[in-house]
């Protein structure tokens, strides 16, 4: 891996921190892939914005920009010049003017999808039983116990404020659809791969297959790596 080489950066979605992808992030480093966790505070659209930015400027060099669930509207955000191409592993991906609930919810839910609401403090967390009913039906019970021990609440305005001009417009996009998705409808994905122009991959998985499928997803990144390295100066 040289000091030019294409690093991962991975953005995770609401009710979820960095570490969830730790099982991504260590099958890239056996395939021989940086990889670099995104931190978002979930507080606003913009400051998740920001908080990417910080990370895309501090790794530098060309990326492959991944996210999951909500953090597609936020890598469509960025305007960060290094970035070669964009991953979404069950993600949404609002288009100009859109808002990420525009997505979310353009289809009717899966009948195990949780209702979602603001508590006192203005902050929707994932309830209780959502995760082993909707949001990681596939994983292990210490799986689950972490997830949810480990979840961050999201403020409304993530994803109520419209996006611009999508960055997917302007850069080779990848598209993990996950199958047996019971927070964001197989039916959307599909939807917003095909209006991207993605390079599609499906497989029957659950909401989050970074944690229960993470072989799946990191096949998909190393073979957008490899696609960016062909671009690099030189190569």
């Amino acid at each position: 891996m040289g000091a030019a080489d294409v690093t991962v950066v991975l953005t995770h979605g609401a009710w979820a921190d960095g570490s969830s992808w730790h099982k991504v992030i260590s099958g890239l480093w056996s395939a021989g892939v940086r990889a670099v966790a995104a931190q978002l505070p979930l507080t606003t659209l913009h400051d998740d914005v920001a908080a990417l930015d910080r990370t895309l400027e501090r790794v530098g060099g060309p990326v492959v920009l991944v996210a999951h669930a909500y953090a597609g509207g936020v890598i469509g955000s960025t305007r960060a010049a290094n970035v070669r191409a964009l991953v979404y592993v069950a993600a949404l991906a609002p288009d100009e003017g859109e808002t990420v609930a525009d997505v979310f919810y353009r289809a009717t839910p899966h009948a195990s999808a949780p209702a979602l609401a603001p508590d006192a403090h203005g902050l929707i967390w994932l309830p209780g039983g959502a995760f082993p009913s909707a949001f990681a039906q596939r994983a292990s019970a210490e799986e689950l116990a972490v997830l949810e021990a480990t979840q961050q609440p999201i403020s409304p305005s993530c994803i109520t404020t419209p996006v611009g001009r999508p960055l997917w417009k302007d850069r080779p996009s990848w598209f993990l659809i996950a199958e047996e998705d019971r927070m964001i409808p197989a039916e959307t994905q599909r939807f917003m791969a095909e209006r991207m122009g993605a390079t599609v991959r499906s497989h029957v998985v659950d909401h989050i297959p970074l944690v229960t499928a993470p072989s799946h997803v990191t096949d998909l990144l190393v073979d957008a790596v490899e696609d960016a390295r062909r671009t690099l100066p030189g190569t």
